[in-house]
Formats: structure tokens, sequence, C-alpha cells
């Protein structure tokens, strides 16, 4: 079963382009096997960002208590599970912070794999979490421990979008971060273009790949074919889907 969190520019039932090709197009192949994540985000992007920047460096203490972690995992395990089940949980974007916040969760509550017996698969793709941060490795831990199978991570970044780890590794910073995409010609570190230009060109990288069915298709070639996380089944559609949209 695949979990996917979407990125904050997603409502319920509201998607840009790589968020609703994505959906479409693993719905195509995995049918019910795949779902989203609903009822975890707010009204506008702007809040969505801001919640992901505080919470990218650390684990919540008490995430049953937070709204967004708590209504995460309920979705994860109400849906009528066997033990035997897979679970892959897929983030692109401020997702991955909703993500990477609910595994840990997911972890701690599996300890003794009375929900699941097979350890669940997580995939931050265009990732705000800093490798560096507390959250990071502590899924690192999680993995050696057992609770966490594969942690997809590299292989879903562009190379050369600069907003990948922005939540560093103290909220200070991931706010200094933030400021300085957005405004890079008053940063030392970061440079052009702005986070906040969507131009489909000359725009940011970030934000110009979250505009293109392309995006979706290489999310789908590494999470179904080159990782194999769905088995062979899954792997073999997503190949003909693939090529299909490729036109090859």
């Amino acid at each position: 079963m695949v979990w996917f969190f979407a990125g904050g520019e997603t409502d319920d039932n509201k998607f840009n382009v790589f968020t609703g090709s994505f959906i479409r197009l693993m719905k195509e192949i995995m049918g019910n096997e795949f779902e989203l994540i609903k009822g975890v985000y707010f009204k506008t992007s702007i809040m969505n960002v801001a919640w992901a920047l505080n919470h990218s460096q650390k684990p919540i203490m008490n995430p049953g208590r937070n709204r967004i972690t708590d209504r995460a995992f309920n979705q994860l395990i109400s849906y009528g599970y066997t033990p035997d089940t897979q679970m892959i949980m897929v983030s692109s974007s401020s997702g991955s912070v909703v993500a990477a916040q609910t595994a840990c969760y997911l972890a701690e509550k599996n300890r003794e794999k009375l929900l699941f017996k097979k350890p669940f698969h997580l995939a931050l793709g265009a990732c705000m979490v800093s490798t560096e941060s507390e959250l990071f490795k502590l899924l690192k831990s999680y993995q050696k421990r057992g609770h966490l199978g594969k942690l997809v991570h590299d292989e879903l970044q562009d190379e050369d979008d600069n907003a990948n780890g922005v939540g560093s590794t103290t909220r200070f910073y991931a706010w200094m971060n933030a400021l300085g995409l957005m405004m890079p010609w008053f940063s030392w570190k970061h440079s052009g273009p702005s986070f906040l230009n969507t131009h489909p060109v000359k725009g940011h990288l970030h934000r110009r790949r979250s505009q293109t069915v392309r995006k979706a298709l290489d999310f789908i070639d590494v999470l179904l074919v080159k990782y194999n996380l769905a088995g062979d089944f899954y792997k073999e559609k997503a190949k003909e889907v693939i090529s299909r949209e490729c036109g090859e």
C-alpha cells in the first residue's frame, strides 16, 4: 500500500501539475493500493511551508497531540490492513516533513510489530529535511533497528535545486534559508532565481519541476522500477506507463 504526502501547494482536491500527474499515473498503475494523505494541509501553501520549516529539524515530542501527524498516522492504520501489508510512504517538498514526522511516530508505535510485521519503506522527494538534522538521523536509526526498511532520498532530489534540505538543523537557520531562497539578492548563500519565481523557463528549479509531468515519471521510475518497492507486478506496469507517457 502506497501513501502519498504531497507538497505545500496541495489541497485535498487541488493539485499542481506534478502532484496531479503523480496521483493519476500511480492510480492507473496501482489502483486502490495507492492513496493520498488528506486532511493534513492548511488552506494556504504559505501555512503548509511554514509548518514544514518549523518541524524539519527534530521529531515532534508528542505526535499524537499534533493535528498534522495524528491525522496522517490514523489514515495509515485505518485502511483495513493485515499484519503482512507492505506499507510505503512517498512524499514531496513540504510533504516530506509531514512524512518524516509521521514515519517516526509509526516506527515508535510499531516497535513490537503489533501493527505491521514488515518494516515500512519511506521515500523523501524534493526533500526539505536536511540529512544533518536530528530528524533525518533518527530515521536512519530506525532503519538500522529494522523498524524502517528502505529509505529513498538521494535519487529523488534535483541536483541543482537549492531548496533541498532547506529545513537545516535549527528553526533559525531554516527561516534564514527560506528568506535567502525568496530574496537571493540579499543572501550570501543562495543565488537566483527567487523561489517565488514560478516562470516555466526562468523560474526556480523547484517550482519549474512542480509544473511538469516529467517529475512524476521520474518519481515513479525511481520508486517502482529502480527500487522495486511495490514488487515485480507493479514494476512492469510502471515500465509500461513510463514508456507510453514518454512516447517510446
